[in-house]
C-alpha cells in the first residue's frame, strides 16, 4: 500500500494544515483528518504489529472495528494506551506511536516469533511451559504480553457522569438514524428525544456516499435533516458519543468524548463524560460492519476493507494505494472502486466470486474496469507490503496473477447487533446476506437501516420512519452475496489466512480447535482467542463461525454467536470512575466535632466511612503512650468521646415491640419505657451480624443502636423483613444516625461535668441508674440521654440535634476543665472495652460465630419466641461441643501483647498444626499494666485456667485461658 492525498475532494479543511508526530517522525495532515487518514495520506503503510507473531500490519478499516491500528497516544501523564488510530481526531502537535513493537514498528525483534509459528499455534500455552515449572517462563511471557503502556503518572484529566431520562433514544446518525430521529421528534408525546453518534461528525455512511437521496447529494440531505432536528425543541443531539451498553429497564450507557479532540494543553472541563440514560424506547441505527475475505497473506499491509478505502477517499481525500484490486461477492463493494476512480486512483480489476454480477458490474465495465467473474482471491503477494494478488476459480482452476499495491475485500455485511443482543434481543440468520440479523426483542427497542439488514438507503429511510411510527415494516428481498472460498481441513494455505488480525488467529487455528473437539462457539473463542482482541471480533467473529460451519457441516445458525457483552468498544477507566477518585472515591464523613478534634491534635484515621480520631497525641508521645494516657484519664477522672457515628434507627408503631422481638436474640416486649437493653442481631444463617444498645423511648417507640458501619445495612434489613415477610406489622423504620450528634462523657467525674453544662434531667444514681434512657434539655437544647458504657466507667451518651453537636463538645470540654477532662479516640476506647471483656462484632466474631459461642446460649434457651436466625443456631454445627468460644487470655511468659490472629494450641504442642482457635483482640492494658487478650478457643469456657501455647509466624508464646472480664468484673464502676 502506498497511500497518498488526492488533489481535491474530501471533507477535510485543506486550508488548515495540522502538524503531528508518528513514531518519532513529523508529518502533516488537515483539520478533519483522523490519525489513520493522515497516516494513509502520508504513505505510512505499516502501523502496527500483531499480538503473538509480531507480523507487520496496516490499517484494514476506517472506524471502531479497526483491529490493527492500535496506538499509544501522547506521552507522560496524558498518555492513553491502545487507542484506535481511526478514532483519533487529528489536532495540532499530536504525538502517537505504535504499540507492541520493539525497537520500532519497521524492525520488531519479536517478529522472530513468526519463524516458529508452526510450533506455537492456537492454545499452545495450554500445552507447554509445564516443565519444569510454569513459574520459570512466567516473567518473560508476562513481559511480552500486552500492547500499550499504562501511564505511570497520576491522570490529570477530569471525568464526570450525567443522567438523563428520554422518551426515545436514537443510536447512530446515518440515513436511517436521521430519518428515525425526525420521526421520533414529530411523534405526539415525545417530550425528550436524544440522538447520539460515536463519530465526531453526524452522518454515518452518508459521509462517504455518492448516491443522491430525494434528489439531493448525500451531505446536502444530511445537512437539511440536521437543521430540522436542531430546530426541534424536544431534541438533544450528541456527537462523539458512543452507546456502549444496553442494560435492563431501558438503561443505555453512553460514552462522550468531550475534549479528546483538543491538544492536552487546551482542554478544560471534563475530558470525557459517561451518561446513564433511561429510555422508554430505543432506536438502534448502529449500521453494519463489512466482512473481510480470508485468503493466504490477507494480513499484509495494503489489504483493506473496501468500505474503508471508500471512506478514506471520499471523506478524507486520502487514497490507500496507486493500483488496487477489489475482491468481492456483493454489489456494495463496487462503490469503493468508483470512489477510488473518482479520486484519481487506478482499479486494476474487480474480482467478483459471482458468475453473473448485477448492474454495478455493468457500471464498472462502462468506466473501464476489468471484471473477473467467478474468481476468488487465493494469495496476496509481497513480503512487507502488497505487490500483487493471485486469483482463481473456487475449484482452483483459472489461476491468474495481478500486479497491484492494494487489495480491497468485501465478503458482505454484518449488522451491528451488539446493543440489540445486550438488551436481550434474539438473532436470526439470513442466508442471503450470510449474516445474523436482529429479530425478537425483550425491551422496547427496534433496529433500523443496515443494523436491521436493510442495506439500500432509500428503503432504509422509509423503513426507519415506519418503525418509529409503529407501522409494520416488511424486510425487502435481499440480493444474495456470492460464494467465498472455503479451506479444506489441513490445507497449508489456511495457516496464512487470517481471521482475527490483532490476535493472530488463522483459519488453520479454527481447524485445529475443531479437530481437538472445541466446537462450541464459546469454546472456539477461548481456545483460539478469536474475537477477544480490543475490536471484540467485529471483523472476525462471523468469519470464524462460517469456517467452523463448513468444518462441521453444520449451518451457521445452529452454531450461533458468542455472547455480546458491554462495552461495545473500549471505554476508559476514568470515564467509569467519573469524579469518584482520590478522596472522592469513598468520601469520609466527619463527626460534628471534627474541627475541634483537629484543633486538639487528633490523629485521624478512616473507620469505615467515617474519619475519626484514633487518639490525641501530645508532643513527644507515640501512639501506645497516648492511648495509655487517655485510658488512665478516663479511669481516674473523665474523658470525652464523639460517638455520633454509632447507628441510630428509630422503630415506631403499634407493632414495634412485636417486630423487634422477632429481630433480637434477647427479649424486647418486657422492656419498659425509659429502659435500655443490650441486643444481638443474627443473620438468617444464625451468624452474629450486629450488636448494640436499644432503648424504649415511648410506648410504641424504640431507638435501636447499631455499630457505626452497619447503620444503613441494618435499616435496609429491617425494612426488607417488614416489606417482604411481615407486611401486616404496623411499623415504620427510619435511620436517624446523622440527625443526632452523640457525645460520650465517661469517667468518675462524668456526672459532675454533665451537670455543669446544665440540664433538667435528674442525674442522681437513684433517678438515673445504668442502662436507662431519659429525654430533656441539655444546655437549653432538646436531648436524648442514655446511661450506657463501653468503657466500663460511669458514662453518659448525650444526643442532641446534629447541628448542636460541635457546641455540645465545646460545652463539655469547658465544663470538664476543672476535672482534667481528656478527649480520647477510638483506639483508647477499644483498649478499655478489651479490659472489660466487651464484645466487638467483626473483631471478636467472624462468619462462623453463633451467639452461643459468645455466651448467649442461655438467652436463646430462655426466649420462647422465634427470632431471625434462631433455627439456624440449632443446626448440628451450632450444637457441637467443640465450638470455639470467646474467652480471655493472660500472657504468662513475661512478654508483650500477643499478635491479633495468632493461633492457640495445646500447652504440649510442638508444631504449628491443629489450631484450636485464634486471638481476636489484644493490647497491653494501660490500667492493669500487663498484656491481655480475647480469643475464640475450642471449648474455651470449660478450660478456664488452662495453659496454652500461642503461635504466630514462627514465634511461640505462653498464655493461660481466663475470664475476659479483666477489669472490674462486677461492674461496680459502671454503676457508680
Amino acid at each position: 500500500m502506498s497511500g497518498w492525498r488526492s488533489q481535491g475532494g474530501g471533507a477535510v479543511d485543506r486550508g488548515q494544515p495540522v502538524s503531528f508526530r508518528w513514531a518519532g517522525k513529523s508529518y502533516q495532515g488537515y483539520a478533519g483528518d483522523t490519525l489513520a487518514s493522515a497516516l494513509i495520506a502520508n504513505g505510512v503503510s505499516i502501523i502496527g504489529r500483531s499480538f503473538k507473531y509480531h507480523r507487520p500490519r496496516g490499517l484494514i478499516a476506517a472506524g471502531l472495528e479497526e483491529p490493527n491500528g492500535i496506538v499509544q497516544l501522547e506521552e507522560g501523564a496524558v498518555t492513553v494506551p491502545n487507542v484506535k488510530a481511526t478514532q483519533i481526531e487529528l489536532y495540532e502537535g499530536l504525538s502517537a506511536a505504535p504499540v507492541n513493537a520493539k525497537p520500532s514498528v519497521e524492525f520488531d525483534l519479536l517478529a522472530i516469533n513468526s519463524l516458529f509459528k508452526r510450533f506455537i499455534p492456537a492454545a499452545f500455552y495450554y500445552k507447554t511451559f509445564f516443565w519444569p515449572s510454569w513459574h520459570l517462563f512466567e516473567p518473560s511471557i508476562r513481559k511480552a504480553a500486552g500492547l500499550g503502556t499504562a501511564p505511570a503518572e497520576r491522570d490529570p484529566d477530569r471525568y464526570e457522569h450525567r443522567f438523563a431520562h428520554v422518551d426515545t433514544l436514537i443510536v447512530g446518525s446515518g440515513a436511517a438514524g436521521l430519518a428515525a430521529a425526525e420521526a421520533a421528534a414529530a411523534l405526539p408525546g415525545n417530550e425528550r428525544v436524544m440522538l447520539v453518534e460515536a463519530d465526531f461528525e453526524f452522518g454515518g455512511g452518508l459521509l462517504s456516499a455518492a448516491e443522491p437521496i430525494d434528489g439531493l447529494a448525500p451531505l446536502a440531505w444530511r445537512d437539511a435533516a440536521l437543521a430540522r432536528l436542531r430546530a426541534a425543541p424536544n431534541m438533544l443531539m450528541l456527537d462523539r458519543t458512543m452507546a456502549f451498553g444496553y442494560y435492563d429497564h431501558g438503561l443505555v450507557a453512553l460514552y462522550e468524548r468531550v475534549s479528546d479532540h483538543l491538544p492536552p494543553a487546551q482542554r478544560s472541563g471534563p475530558r470525557q463524560r459517561l451518561w446513564k440514560v433511561r429510555c422508554k424506547r430505543v432506536i438502534l441505527a448502529t449500521g453494519a460492519f463489512e466482512r473481510p475475505v480470508a485468503f493466504s497473506g490477507n494480513d499484509l499491509p495494503g489489504v483493506m476493507l473496501a468500505s474503508a478505502a471508500q471512506t478514506y477517499a471520499r471523506r478524507y481525500g486520502a487514497l490507500v494505494g496507486r493500483r488496487a484490486v477489489l475482491c468481492t461477492n456483493n454489489d456494495g463493494a463496487y462503490d469503493a472502486a468508483f470512489a477510488l476512480l473518482d479520486a484519481g486512483g487506478t482499479i486494476a480489476a474487480i474480482v467478483d466470486s459471482r458468475p453473473a454480477p448485477g448492474a454495478a458490474a455493468e457500471e464498472a465495465r462502462r468506466r473501464g474496469i476489468e471484471i473477473l467473474t467467478g474468481l476468488v482471491p487465493v494469495a496476496a503477494k509481497g513480503r512487507r507490503a502488497v505487490r500483487g494478488i493471485e486469483v482463481a476459480a473456487l475449484d482452483g482452476s483459472a489461476r491468474r496473477r495481478i500486479a497491484c499495491d492494494t487489495i480491497l475485500t468485501s465478503d458482505g455485511w454484518n449488522p451491528a447487533v451488539h446493543l440489540h443482543s445486550q438488551a436481550g434481543g434474539s438473532l436470526a440468520y439470513d442466508d442471503a446476506l450470510q449474516a445474523f440479523l436482529p429479530r425478537g426483542t425483550v425491551q422496547d427497542a427496534v433496529s433500523v437501516g443496515a443494523a436491521a439488514g436493510i442495506l439500500e438507503t432509500g428503503t432504509a429511510i422509509a423503513a426507519a420512519r415506519a418503525a418509529v411510527r409503529g407501522e409494520p415494516v416488511e424486510m425487502p428481498v435481499q440480493a444474495a452475496v456470492g460464494p467465498t472460498r472455503r479451506f479444506a481441513d489441513g490445507d497449508i494455505k489456511a495457516q496464512t489466512a487470517w481471521l482475527d488480525f490483532q490476535n493472530d488467529v488463522t483459519v488453520a487455528d479454527v481447524q485445529l480447535a475443531s479437530r481437538e473437539n472445541f466446537r462450541s462457539v464459546e469454546h472456539l473463542k477461548r481456545y483460539t482467542t478469536l474475537g477477544m482482541a480490543s475490536d471484540q471480533g467485529k471483523t472476525s467473529n462471523v468469519a470464524g463461525i462460517h469456517v467452523l460451519s463448513g468444518l462441521l457441516d453444520k449451518p451457521a445458525p445452529a452454531i450461533g454467536t458468542t455472547k455480546f457483552r458491554p462495552p461495545f468498544d473500549p471505554v476508559t477507566i476514568g470515564a467509569f470512575a467519573g469524579r469518584a477518585t482520590g478522596e472522592n472515591l469513598a468520601p469520609a464523613a466527619h463527626t460534628p466535632s471534627h474541627a475541634a478534634q483537629l484543633a486538639l491534635g487528633a490523629k485521624m484515621e478512616n473507620y469505615g466511612s467515617w474519619l475519626r480520631p484514633a487518639c490525641f497525641p501530645q508532643a513527644g508521645e507515640n501512639e501506645h503512650q497516648t492511648i495509655a494516657r487517655e485510658v488512665k484519664a478516663v479511669r481516674q477522672s473523665a474523658g470525652l468521646f464523639d460517638a455520633s457515628t454509632l447507628g441510630k434507627i428509630e422503630v415506631k408503631g403499634p407493632d414495634a415491640a412485636e417486630f423487634l422481638q422477632r429481630i433480637y436474640v434477647g427479649g424486647v416486649r418486657t422492656l419498659k419505657v425509659g429502659q435500655c437493653r443490650y441486643g444481638l442481631m443474627l443473620s438468617e444463617h444464625g451468624i452474629v451480624y450486629d450488636d448494640g444498645v436499644f432503648a424504649r423511648i415511648g410506648e410504641d417507640h424504640y431507638l435501636v443502636g447499631t455499630t457505626s458501619g452497619h447503620a444503613a445495612a441494618i435499616t435496609e434489613t429491617l425494612n426488607e423483613w417488614l416489606q417482604c415477610e411481615w407486611p401486616d406489622l404496623r411499623v415504620l423504620v427510619e435511620n436517624v444516625t446523622t440527625a443526632w450528634a452523640v457525645m460520650n462523657v465517661a469517667g468518675p467525674q462524668a456526672r459532675a461535668i454533665f451537670a455543669a453544662v446544665g440540664t433538667d434531667i435528674d442525674l442522681s444514681p437513684e433517678a438515673f441508674p445504668h442502662m436507662q434512657y431519659r429525654a430533656g434539655t441539655v444546655g437549653g437544647v432538646p436531648a436524648r440521654v442514655q446511661r450506657v458504657s463501653f468503657s466500663g466507667e460511669l458514662s453518659y451518651e448525650i444526643a442532641v440535634p446534629w447541628g448542636y453537636g460541635a457546641a455540645l463538645w465545646d460545652a463539655l470540654m469547658r465544663a470538664g476543665r476543672p476535672h482534667r477532662i481528656t478527649p480520647f479516640g477510638v483506639e483508647s476506647l477499644m483498649a478499655m472495652r478489651i479490659e472489660k471483656g466487651f464484645l466487638h462484632v467483626g473483631s471478636d466474631t467472624d462468619g462462623t460465630t453463633y451467639p452461643q459461642d459468645l455466651g448467649f446460649g442461655a438467652a436463646i434457651a430462655k426466649k420462647k419466641d422465634d427470632f431471625v436466625g434462631r433455627r439456624s443456631t440449632m443446626r448440628p454445627d451450632g450444637l457441637r461441643d467443640d465450638r470455639r468460644q470467646l474467652v480471655g487470655l493472660e500472657v504468662t511468659d513475661g512478654g508483650g501483647a500477643l499478635e491479633t490472629g495468632a493461633h492457640v494450641l495445646p500447652a504440649d504442642a510442638t508444631e504449628a498444626r491443629g489450631t484450636q482457635g485464634w486471638v481476636t483482640s489484644s493490647i497491653h492494658s494501660p490500667t492493669l499494666e500487663r498484656p491481655i487478650a480475647m480469643a475464640l478457643v475450642e471449648r474455651g469456657r470449660d478450660r478456664m485456667g488452662e495453659a496454652v501455647r500461642v503461635w504466630d509466624l514462627g514465634q511461640w508464646r505462653a498464655a493461660r485461658i481466663a475470664d475476659p472480664r479483666f477489669y472490674d468484673p462486677a461492674g461496680e464502676r459502671t454503676h457508680g
